[in-house]
């Protein structure tokens, strides 16, 4: 699993974003008393004792934004909902209970992660008794303050406590069923491919655009291993959704995308690649989701077109995603999609893949001495060590003395020589920067450069 997500959620103008700020010991989000500043989610990396969280800042809920974005910071809501290990519902001690909270409260009722209430701006102990009356939301109630600095180390103990507990060893391949998700724009054949999976008219099949609304599940066996393929409404550029069926449509692709551990974006052989399958592919990257480029309908070009000539047209434009594997197939007929399966079973096998540190040091240490970080501003950047924290995606921190100064180019050269040569050449990194800690006396890689 990757670094649990603990999303912070609350109606508009409760201190979100203060607790936010002040759980991650700096400030990273915007704070203001106008309702409305937080838009997109925020995460930022901590670490709680040995655990690392991602901590996740969201819009205010229930708020109608000024410029017409309220689906948009919904979306975004959701979507950290749907990602978090845990929930921190944020209130307001000197304002009481109110009925957006418990609107709030009730949309989290269902949720089936830990919910903490944190009763923010209870600044002092005299405030303790209105503190109490969120307990009415049926949550387990922290009083703090961000602005006092009261009951932080309360909130941290009661994360540690209801995280999941980490993932240590070794895991048997069986012991997870892989999740395929199927996206792509309209009528590219992604029906036709599940169908073919299933061996049966699992799900209706049709030349009419748009006639998957929903996110379908389908489970399938392929040599004898249970894996469960998702299929998708075909996803629209924005301005042309026209109908609530269409927005909820998209809302659920994205959230198949997700969910999903491997997933597989198609594009129709017979037409260019559109502004809808580069924003698609954007998502997919922002999720860090292990993906293959899917080229369906091959069986109509293959006479006139070259392989190579789709695969350049391809790198060409996701020219930051030249990793992904690219699959041509014939949905419809199941050309090549055994083979298109067994290779997103590689990419689901790299995602959960673990690097001992003594070999990931090993290995930043030879990247650092071929090519050691830039200076900036007349001193030189230093990187101490490496740590795998998490996989699903992999995830790696770098401890070093300055992370403001090692530069984008950087990471990029970092991530091409982990890529290189850890069991992650296909699948997406996700790499974070980080301060030594003034006690951490670790220097796996600068103290063995000096000798």
């Amino acid at each position: 699993m990757g670094v649990p997500q603990v999303a912070i959620i609350g109606r508009p103008n409760v201190g979100k974003s203060s607790v936010f700020n002040w759980l991650a010991g700096r400030r990273i989000a915007i704070v203001d008393p106008v309702a409305g500043v937080t838009r997109d989610r925020i995460t930022h990396l901590v670490q709680f004792g040995e655990r690392f969280v991602e901590l996740v800042d969201t819009g205010g809920m229930g708020i109608e934004d000024s410029d017409n974005l309220t689906e948009n910071v919904e979306e975004q809501i959701e979507a950290a909902i749907d990602s978090a290990a845990l929930i921190l519902l944020v209130v307001d001690t000197r304002e009481g209970v109110t009925p957006l909270d418990q609107e709030v409260a009730k949309r989290l009722r269902y949720v089936s992660v830990p919910v903490l209430c944190v009763a923010n701006k209870t600044d002092a102990p005299s405030l303790d008794p209105q503190a109490d009356e969120f307990y009415q939301l049926g949550r387990k109630v922290i009083r703090a303050s961000a602005r006092e600095n009261r009951g932080k180390s309360e909130i941290v103990e009661a994360i540690l406590d209801r995280l999941p507990p980490p993932e240590v060893g070794e895991r048997p391949p069986e012991e997870a069923v892989m999740k395929v998700a199927i996206v792509g724009r309209r009528n590219a054949g992604k029906s036709t491919l599940v169908n073919t999976l299933a061996h049966a008219e699992r799900v209706i099949v049709s030349e009419v655009p748009g006639t998957t609304r929903d996110s379908i599940d389908v489970r399938f066996e392929l040599d004898g291993r249970p894996l469960v393929a998702i299929d998708t409404p075909g996803f629209r550029r924005t301005k042309s959704i026209s109908s609530d069926i269409d927005f909820y449509g998209a809302h659920r692709g994205q959230r198949a995308v997700r969910r999903a551990d491997v997933v597989l974006l198609f594009f129709d052989a017979t037409q260019r690649i559109s502004k809808v399958d580069k924003q698609l592919c954007e998502y997919i990257a922002q999720q860090y989701k292990p993906c293959i480029f899917v080229v369906n309908k091959w069986d109509l070009v293959a006479a006139s077109m070259p392989t190579d000539k789709w695969v350049a047209y391809l790198r060409d434009t996701f020219r930051t995603m030249w990793y992904t594997p690219i699959a041509f197939i014939t949905a419809q007929t199941g050309k090549n999609v055994k083979a298109m399966l067994n290779h997103a079973q590689m990419l689901f096998k790299q995602s959960r893949a673990r690097v001992q540190t003594a070999q990931l040091n090993k290995l930043l240490r030879a990247a650092v001495e071929k090519n050691s970080p830039p200076a900036s501003q007349s001193h030189r950047p230093k990187i101490f060590y490496a740590s795998q924290v998490a996989e699903q995606p992999p995830t790696l921190v770098l401890f070093c003395n300055d992370p403001q100064a090692i530069s984008q180019g950087y990471q990029r050269y970092l991530l091409g020589v982990f890529r290189e040569k850890l069991p992650f050449c296909e699948v997406p990194i996700k790499l974070y920067l980080r301060r030594r800690e003034r006690t951490d006396s670790r220097d796996e890689v600068d103290a063995k450069l000096a000798k």
